[in-house]
């Protein structure tokens, strides 16, 4: 298999193919439910596209762009009574569907009249407690949401924090599976000397118009003291990402169950909104959501960080290299994506090219 070459392989031309440019046909982390009530909008920037994010009266939840197509006005910027959207400029009224439905300024005999007018509406889903918004042209037979198998509807606690680059950078380095004992070094956690070797058997994922792949459900490694704290000893394991920007992580005991769901997206080519959503079904887990809270903050900042140092150093162009098997999940996120651009722009499906492999690394 080619991903499993003995030397090194260059990472620049991969970087840069993939650089700067979105995949839109996907499901896109937009905001936690719990931040959006009944009769309100939220102004939300995503794939460098305005985005508007409301709920109506009855609950529902919308997406339209958040710019008025008369003079681009923001539409969050005015007012919403759970039922229409009105601009704060000239008064223009939009339905939650797009349609507008009111121009003050036009006599009966002018145009353009309401019926001519509308903003364009995105795709919206709510599931268990996160608000997806799809950012492509599809609008027919789309992917299912991204969801964390067996943990309830609601996530426990939710974190949103911006990273100062780009999706790639992001998205690699939170999926990097050798820097633990450097980036996250602890007293309380981890440190040098608890790096040994690792082997996990991955899988690939074709389902439903996703591609991705899966580390396949395993025993957790001795050093994962996080899960033996949350869930009383070391559980079972299995971790999916799914192109172009999701990362679910399952874990259980048989006892307890832990979930989390990692989902970075772009707002726009430079900056990368992080979120991650954790479930658990341990009732003194929810008494310490405080320090959780804090915890898992902390390991969040230090991905950013390290990330952000990445891009500081990438920004003088100098080669780097994918080196085996640490590596390959990076490569497989390059060559997807390229996939991914490829099929959006010939108008088919995706096609999976990652085989089953086994991979070792030290960690």
């Amino acid at each position: 298999m080619n991903d499993q070459s003995a030397q090194p392989q260059e990472a620049n031309d991969d970087r840069v193919a993939a650089a700067g440019q979105f995949v839109r046909e996907a499901w896109y982390y937009a905001m936690p439910s719990s931040g959006l009530k009944a009769g309100h909008t939220i102004h939300r920037a995503m794939l460098g596209e305005a985005v508007l994010v409301g709920r109506d009266r009855a609950g529902g939840v919308f997406a339209l762009r958040d710019t008025c197509p008369h003079r681009g006005t923001l539409l969050s910027r005015g007012a919403f009574d759970g039922r229409e959207v009105e601009c704060p400029y000239h008064g223009w009224r939009f339905a939650t569907d797009g349609r507008c439905t009111a121009i003050p300024s036009q006599t009966s005999d002018q145009r353009p009249q309401p019926a001519d007018v509308r903003t364009p509406a995105y795709p919206v889903r709510e599931s268990q407690g996160n608000i997806w918004i799809y950012m492509g042209r599809r609008r027919e037979h789309l992917p299912p949401v991204p969801e964390v198998p067996g943990v309830g509807t609601r996530p426990k606690l939710t974190i949103a924090m911006l990273f100062d680059c780009d999706i790639d950078l992001a998205v690699a380095g939170l999926m990097d599976p050798a820097h633990g004992a450097f980036v996250h070094r602890s007293a309380l956690w981890r440190d040098k000397a608890s790096i040994h070797q690792k082997s996990k058997a991955f899988s690939p994922i074709s389902e439903n118009g996703t591609v991705g792949w899966r580390m396949d459900r395993h025993r957790a490694s001795s050093n994962s003291r996080a899960y033996r704290i949350l869930l009383g000893g070391a559980p079972e394991t299995e971790i999916t990402y799914l192109m172009p920007s999701v990362r679910i992580e399952h874990a259980t005991t048989g006892r307890y169950t832990y979930g989390g769901l990692t989902a970075c997206t772009p707002i726009d080519a430079t900056r990368t909104m992080v979120h991650h959503a954790m479930y658990w079904d341990v009732g003194l887990a929810t008494a310490l959501s405080p320090i959780i809270r804090l915890v898992a903050w902390r390991f969040l900042d230090q991905d950013r960080r390290a990330v952000e140092h990445m891009k500081d150093g990438l920004a003088f162009d100098p080669p780097t290299m994918l080196v085996r098997d640490a590596d390959t999940q990076v490569r497989w996120y390059y060559r997807l994506k390229r996939e991914l651009l490829a099929a959006e722009r010939d108008g088919r499906a995706p096609q999976n090219p990652i085989e089953s492999v086994t991979l070792t690394w030290r960690s």
